[in-house]
């Protein structure tokens, strides 16, 4: 920590972490008899609270918020980053955010996570988890105990969630659809990818994408790979037993991220996609936009969804005037030139 900047409170890193206020004091003061992880989960509430010292001012009444995530990191930190950034924006009151983030799809360790929040205690939690029955029952079990979750990018109908925050799915696939037939020449099949069938948020999104390209492009033939956790070395592996297996697919529509790596399994087997549709504007999709190596990018802004989720919760909390309710964000169609200010790329088209 710099010289003349103040370690966090022990109370606030007590609330921060979850533990004992005895744990973080062993911890703090380095005494033994402390398990690794324990340590980790300190050293992570500290940083949690120097990040957001500037965000917030840590005085009266102070509401927590939970992310619970499971998506890839880029997804899941860039999602951190828009919350933190938009905490300022919830004042008067005073919002602090933990974060417990997992690239793994796995509904028992979702599940796990949030009964160990309703344990502990929350003033509210945002969720990106699979849609299945321990997800939604531990969701459940959080609305018992007073906590409200909203489901965030992907949602968890069935759950008893105070809230849904993100774009309409279905929409974003038959857009998907609609820009892949326009820009298309060929008749070939399509490479649809996803991270997790369980992911209700992607399954609304194949569901449009099918339905559209069934109305726009009915002899077209549709290539599924799913179950990669939108994983680079999955992904990678996937998709290389597909593509050379159909050597006349040259588009796609990637549902589930991994896009890096669907590209370099492209180029290394001497071809390039005609037109490759992805979702969520992170630090990868703005690289490959930028080399024009993907042809758009279906966003939604996740610091105004942020903002939406937190001010949810606020109302649920009864903070703020009324209740809950569910809205889509606006999607966004994100190309090379509108992704960057001032004037495109300089890059040759498309081959």
């Amino acid at each position: 920590m710099a010289r003349g900047v103040r370690r966090p409170r022990v109370a606030d890193i007590v609330t921060q972490s979850g533990l004992s206020r005895a744990t973080v004091d062993r911890v703090l003061h380095g005494r033994a008899g402390v398990r690794p992880e324990t340590v980790a989960q300190v050293e992570r509430a500290v940083a949690e609270l120097e990040r957001q010292r500037s965000q917030v001012q840590l005085f009266g009444r102070t509401i927590v918020v939970d992310l619970v995530m499971q998506a890839p990191e880029r997804f899941s930190t860039a999602s951190r980053q828009a919350l933190e950034a938009e905490l300022v924006s919830l004042r008067p009151a005073v919002v602090r955010s933990r974060a417990q983030l997992s690239e793994q799809s796995d509904p028992e360790a979702a599940a796990r996570v949030l009964d160990r929040v309703a344990g502990r205690g929350s003033d509210g939690v945002i969720l990106k988890a699979p849609d299945h029955p321990v997800v939604a029952a531990a969701v459940a079990g959080l609305a018992e105990r007073g906590i409200p979750a909203v489901t965030f990018v992907t949602d968890v109908p069935a759950s008893g969630r105070a809230a849904y925050v993100g774009v309409d799915n279905r929409a974003a696939g038959a857009t998907a659809a609609y820009l892949l037939t326009s820009w298309s020449r060929g008749d070939g099949p399509v490479l649809v990818t996803l991270s997790s069938s369980s992911f209700h948020g992607e399954e609304e999104r194949e569901d449009g994408f099918r339905a559209a390209m069934a109305e726009l492009a009915p002899e077209r033939q549709l290539r599924e790979v799913p179950d990669t956790d939108g994983l680079d070395a999955t992904m990678r592996a996937k998709v290389r037993d597909l593509l050379e297996a159909e050597p006349g697919l040259t588009t796609c529509y990637s549902i589930g991220g991994g896009n890096r790596a669907i590209l370099d399994v492209f180029e290394e087997l001497g071809r390039s996609p005609e037109v490759f549709i992805a979702h969520d504007l992170d630090a990868d999709n703005r690289r490959l936009l930028r080399s024009r190596q993907i042809s758009a990018v279906l966003h939604h802004d996740l610091r105004a969804d942020m903002r939406r989720a937190c001010r949810l919760l606020l109302q649920a909390n009864g903070i703020l005037p009324g209740s809950p309710a569910s809205v889509p964000s606006q999607i966004q169609v994100v190309t090379p030139f509108n992704a960057f200010p001032g004037p495109p790329p300089e890059i040759p088209p498309y081959a």
